[in-house]
C-alpha cells in the first residue's frame, strides 16, 4: 500500500528540480526488492507506462550515459547503440551505476547525478502527458512533465523500445 505521508525528505534530485523553478508532485509507496516499475505503479494507482525507469548503462569504451525508459518496456541495446552512434551499449554493473549516479540502484534519478552524463529518452515517453520518475530514493517517484526532462537535463529523444511482448499480431520480421 502507498504510505500515507507523502513528503520525504529533501534529496539531491528534489532541490535540483526545486531550484530550476519545475513544478513537482511527490509519490511515496513501500520500495519492494525487484518490484520494479510494476509495483511501484500497483501501489500508486498509476499506468505503469507512465512510470520511466533511469538506467546506468555504458558504451564499448566504458562511457556512462543515462536511458529513461517507460516502464513496461526494455531498451534495445542495438538500437540504441545505432541511435547514439556507438558500436555497443551494456548495463553498467549495479556498483558501477551508483558510482557514477551517486544514487542506490532502485533510486536512481536523471537529477543531479553525482558525474554528468548525457542523457538518451525513448521518444515516446515525451508524448505523454505527465511521468513519475525516480526521485532519488527508494520507494520515491516524481510527477513531472516529461519536457522538463529535454529543458533540465539535455535529454536527447531516441527510439530505442523493444516492442511490448503484448503487441498484436502483425507480419513477422522474416515475412517482410
Amino acid at each position: 500500500m502507498a504510505k500515507k505521508n507523502s513528503r520525504v525528505s529533501e534529496t539531491p534530485a528534489t532541490q535540483f528540480l526545486r531550484r530550476a523553478g519545475v513544478a513537482f508532485t511527490e509519490h511515496v509507496y513501500d520500495y519492494v526488492e525487484h518490484g520494479g516499475t510494476a509495483e511501484s505503479a500497483r501501489q500508486l494507482g498509476v499506468d505503469e507506462h507512465a512510470v520511466v525507469k533511469t538506467l546506468v548503462m555504458q558504451d564499448e569504451n566504458a562511457r556512462p550515459l543515462i536511458v529513461l525508459m517507460h516502464g513496461d518496456r526494455q531498451v534495445s541495446t542495438k538500437n540504441l547503440a545505432r541511435a547514439i552512434g556507438v558500436k555497443s551499449v551494456e548495463p553498467c554493473a549495479p556498483e558501477v551505476a551508483e558510482r557514477h549516479s551517486g544514487y542506490q540502484v532502485g533510486g536512481t534519478s536523471p537529477f543531479a547525478t553525482k558525474k554528468a552524463m548525457p542523457v538518451y529518452i525513448e521518444q515516446t515517453v515525451l508524448a505523454l502527458p505527465g511521468i513519475y520518475i525516480n526521485g532519488g530514493r527508494r520507494g520515491f517517484l516524481v510527477g513531472v512533465a516529461p519536457m522538463a526532462l529535454i529543458k533540465l537535463l539535455g535529454a536527447r529523444s531516441v527510439r530505442c523500445a523493444n516492442q511490448p511482448e503484448s503487441a498484436p499480431p502483425g507480419p513477422s520480421r522474416s515475412s517482410r
